[in-house]
């Protein structure tokens, strides 16, 4: 035997053949069942967010890194995200992923490795914020001295709620609305968003009365407990918030994101419902003594008035005083009066007898006389001064029309010669509508003709010529073995006449009432 022989086939073991497939659904086996619940720490790496919302991020140390993933639903139940250089404990499955060939971690949940990681998570974010401005100070509101209506989103379990209803009750009672929320775990910062929003979009003038100040309050907690109030959808929508926000998280030294971008920080929730409204009691009483005040200063005032109208009234003259002189003008007036009147209707009475004298009928026939006269003369000077006017009209008129003659004869020249050209124009035009209608009808003629020579050369009198017949049966063209079976004459058509054929044997003509078997031609 050839030591070297390529043909022979190679030595096979009893070891058994495993398809990919199948063997990467055996590793996967393996994996998943000796790690079927494991927690891993380790340091976050390259964090991936898709549209589809699942979450895909690396946990390494210095030598390792293992793959993870968080599907879509359980994202949303996380209540500490995963963030870039984040040390945390990752709970989770190992499986494989065999269309690349390795494995992966499904994580459940996240939770810091410790309060420095929350801590410096904490500060990354409240960074970042404030860089876009959210923590700015022009950006708060200020909140109003009494409010109508307060919205409250809070839990509606708690001490919280109570206390601040009991203080508010103590202070100055105020409608309240609640907005009932989870304070703590995985749904806290989505309800608490939710809720911010929801009071914003309260119309005002509806059945629900859109509150003029929000508080967002919480009892005190470990930072983890408050940690809801840190996420960044809580944040923003405080910072965006339309109505001004009290923000009572915790106790005095408990500080939250939601704390800057708050329009105010209350140390706590009992401060926060001081911070909203005055206290009445203290109102009224301020109110009673500004009324005293008011009533004792308009006392004062129209005292004060009055002595001083007296001081002015002491340095007046007496009324007496003042009006002895007029008095004794008018009782001089009066004494002159009657002597007055008496003279005036005396002179009256003078006047009118020497205007009566004058006014005699004849001194009215002389007055009427001058009159006509004096009109007589004017009607003569108008009349005189209409002639000459028509006269200076009627020369003026023949000047222009001496002047106008020259250029209406240009005028009636230039419209003749126009009218010429016109006709010349219209002859020429005429002449040549005439040449192309004629050559129109020339074109379609040709074609006419060319047409008729196309229907014969094509028609079936000149087919007849090259050998073709035309057959017809009982009168109508028989183009079938079947139409000439059932004909019971035929007729030929040739190029040089037509050829006849009668009945033929055992083939009657119609409406003999008997059938038979006819003779192809």
């Amino acid at each position: 035997m050839d030591l070297i022989d390529d043909d022979s086939p190679a030595p096979q073991g009893n070891q058994p053949e495993y398809t990919v497939s199948e063997l990467s659904g055996a590793v996967k086996r393996v994996i998943e069942g000796e790690f079927g619940l494991v927690r891993v720490r380790g340091e976050v790496g390259r964090v991936s967010r898709p549209a589809s919302g699942h979450l895909y991020f690396d946990l390494k140390d210095d030598r390792s890194v293992i793959a993870a993933i968080s599907w879509k639903g359980q994202v949303a139940r996380m209540q500490v995200r995963p963030e870039e250089g984040m040390e945390v404990v990752a709970t989770g499955r190992m499986t494989t992923f065999p269309g690349q060939s390795k494995y992966q971690l499904i994580v459940e949940d996240v939770a810091p490795a410790g309060t420095g990681a929350l801590m410096a998570m904490l500060e990354k974010r409240k960074a970042a914020l404030a860089a876009e401005g959210l923590f700015d100070p022009a950006r708060k509101q200020p909140i109003p001295y009494l409010p109508s209506v307060i919205g409250v989103v809070t839990s509606p379990s708690g001490a919280v709620i109570r206390d601040i209803l009991h203080r508010l009750r103590d202070r100055f009672p105020r409608h309240v609305l609640i907005w009932p929320v989870a304070v703590q775990g995985q749904d806290c910062a989505a309800q608490v968003a939710a809720a911010i929003h929801g009071f914003n979009a309260i119309g005002r003038g509806g059945p629900i009365p859109r509150p003029d100040v929000l508080i967002v309050a919480r009892g005190g907690g470990s930072l983890e407990d408050l940690w809801g109030f840190n996420e960044e959808i809580v944040v923003r929508a405080a910072a965006a918030s339309l109505i001004p926000l009290i923000s009572a998280v915790g106790h005095e030294t408990d500080t939250t994101l939601i704390d800057h971008a708050a329009d105010l920080r209350a140390p706590t929730p009992t401060a926060a419902a001081e911070l909203a409204v005055p206290v009445r009691l203290e109102l009224l009483a301020t109110l009673e003594t500004l009324g005293a005040r008011l009533v004792r200063g308009i006392g004062q005032g129209v005292v004060q008035r009055r002595q001083r109208l007296r001081d002015l009234g002491r340095a007046l003259p007496r009324v007496e005083t003042l009006v002895a002189t007029p008095r004794q003008r008018l009782d001089a007036a009066g004494l002159r009066l009657g002597a007055g009147l008496g003279l005036a209707v005396a002179k009256k009475h003078r006047d009118f007898d020497r205007l009566a004298g004058r006014m005699q009928p004849a001194a009215l026939r002389g007055l009427l006389a001058r009159q006509q006269d004096l009109l007589g003369a004017r009607e003569e000077r108008l009349a005189r001064a209409v002639v000459v006017r028509l006269e200076r009209r009627r020369e003026r008129l023949g000047d222009l029309a001496a002047r106008l003659a020259p250029a209406l004869g240009r005028m009636l020249g230039d419209a003749a010669r126009k009218a010429a050209e016109g006709r010349r124009d219209l002859a020429r035009l005429t002449d040549r509508v005439e040449a192309a209608l004629r050559a129109r009808l020339a074109r379609l003629a040709d074609r006419l003709e060319a047409l008729d020579r196309t229907r014969v050369t094509l028609g079936y009198a000149e087919t007849l010529k090259r050998g073709y017949v035309v057959v017809r049966g009982d009168g109508a063209v028989v183009t079938s073995k079947a139409g000439a079976e059932r004909a019971a004459a035929l007729e030929i058509e040739f190029r040089d006449g037509r050829l006849s054929l009668g009945p033929r044997p055992g083939k009657r003509a119609k409406g003999d009432g008997e059938t038979g078997q006819g003779t192809l031609f």
